[in-house]
């Protein structure tokens, strides 16, 4: 019996699992499809960064620590709502465009 449970709990978590590409969906408005744009002509371009350059700088916006070229607030607002989880996801997702 708790082989089963123990089972069900893991699938559970497999199937909540955060997807990266779809949570960077509202992302490439700014930033472009491919994260190959500087957003609004004053951020460095996303595209080429590490998972973890990646996930360090979104938690400094979420956390309100980090305002490269004055996008802090604007980011914050953006980020804020992602969990942990949700900002390790984007990262790796986007770590792996090419």
């Amino acid at each position: 019996m708790k082989k089963i449970a123990l089972a069900m709990l893991f699938a559970g978590v497999s199937l909540m699992a955060a997807d990266g590409k779809a949570l960077t969906a509202k992302c490439a408005a700014c930033h472009g499809a491919s994260f190959e744009k500087a957003a609004l002509g004053k951020s460095p371009i996303v595209k080429g960064l590490s998972a973890e350059a990646i996930e360090t700088a979104l938690k400094g916006y979420k956390a309100g620590t980090l305002n490269k070229a004055g996008m802090g607030a604007l980011m914050k607002g953006q980020v804020g709502a992602y969990s942990d989880a949700d900002i390790k996801a984007i990262a790796a997702y986007i770590a792996t465009i090419k």
